[in-house]
């Protein structure tokens, strides 16, 4: 027989009906909110609802294709950036670069393919094709450069670079004599840049597949593991076998050459190549790249984090142009931005140690 006076015993401070939370979904929920891409997320999602209250016109197909547009060029070297930062380095000439492969592309098809802004349609889409390669060959040149300064004569990244991207500036004033090349804003191919007539031009398309295979390349092939591996310690990369000369050699080739590529997207963009056109965009690569969670020590990063690093960059940047904030104050933000992204990283390394 059941004594019905018996009472059931239960743990102190949990009532009869509450029934504690799983551990494992309290484990799923913790990891979800300390994911870096689930963070970006987050943010991204709070500063579009702060800039639509300021600015109701902010939440707007228009405004979303401007910072596409915008984000296409800085997404490219960023992406080149990162592959560069995981690895231990950091590349200061991807700016230059693109003012100089801009300069060199528009010079080529101005002189060299005699191409005006008469031409049109499928007329135009060769010259392009040929100024694009030109392009693209420029940074890939710097790059190789990059790599022949920090491998063979032993200079650290921040110098080496700082010496190319130097040297670039000072090359695409005197091909240009200081003033835009080409007035090709007459191109079939370049008016559809416009993004009040076509929000995912043919160009940003191109960058989105570009971003993507840079991404499956750094997180699914052997290319991404042996930069992760250099960038972690380099000593037991060389230990294991794999040659961080010639890697080194090809992450700066590849930065190079994506920067290349995102100077031929900013001619698109101005239709003319200036040597000014990618002045201060090395800052901005650097933020998105920090932004998106990767470790200037070298050894953390991921693609898809910098592609939100500069989502988020130029989503501020925009908001704050659209609710009256002088467009001088850009460059304060950034650096605002990079400084509180290192800040987040220490504080959650300190955390990890405790």
């Amino acid at each position: 027989m059941t004594n019905s006076n018996q009472t059931t015993t239960r743990k102190p401070g949990i009532p009869a009906e509450q029934k504690p939370v799983p551990l494992a979904l309290t484990a799923r929920i913790s990891t979800l909110a300390s994911n870096q891409s689930t963070i970006l997320i987050g943010v991204m999602v709070l500063l579009i609802v702060v800039f639509s209250v300021l600015e109701p016109k902010f939440f707007s197909a228009l405004t979303a294709s401007n910072i596409l547009t915008d984000w296409g060029s800085v997404v490219l070297i960023a992406v080149g950036q990162t592959f560069v930062v995981i690895s231990g380095g950091i590349d200061l000439s991807v700016g230059a670069i693109i003012g100089l492969s801009g300069v060199v592309s528009a010079w080529t098809m101005a002189n060299v393919l005699k191409v005006d802004q008469t031409v049109s349609g499928s007329d135009a889409s060769g010259p392009l094709f040929i100024g694009t390669l030109v392009s693209v060959g420029v940074g890939l040149l710097v790059g190789l450069t990059n790599a022949f300064l920090i491998n063979k004569l032993r200079i650290v990244p921040f110098i080496a670079t700082l010496s190319t991207m130097g040297a670039a500036l000072g090359l695409s004033v005197i091909i240009s004599s200081g003033q835009p090349i080409g007035s090709a804003n007459n191109f079939d191919l370049i008016a559809a840049m416009d993004p009040k007539t076509n929000p995912l031009s043919w160009a940003l398309i191109v960058v989105i597949v570009v971003v993507t295979i840079a991404g499956l390349f750094l997180h699914k092939a052997r290319f991404g593991l042996y930069t992760y591996a250099i960038g972690s310690n380099t000593f037991a990369a060389r230990g294991a076998g794999i040659n961080v000369e010639r890697h080194l050699t090809l992450v700066y080739a590849l930065s190079g050459a994506l920067a290349g590529l995102a100077g031929m997207y900013v001619y698109l963009r101005l239709g003319a190549g200036s040597p000014s056109s990618g002045t201060g965009r090395e800052l901005d690569a650097i933020a998105a790249v920090v932004i998106g969670g990767a470790s200037l020590m070298g050894g953390i990063g991921r693609i898809w984090g910098t592609v939100l690093g500069a989502l988020i960059l130029f989503t501020v940047q925009s908001g704050l142009i659209m609710v009256g904030v002088a467009p001088d104050w850009k460059k304060v933000v950034v650096a605002i931005l990079i400084a509180a992204a290192v800040a987040a990283q220490t504080l959650q390394s300190k955390n990890g140690r405790k």
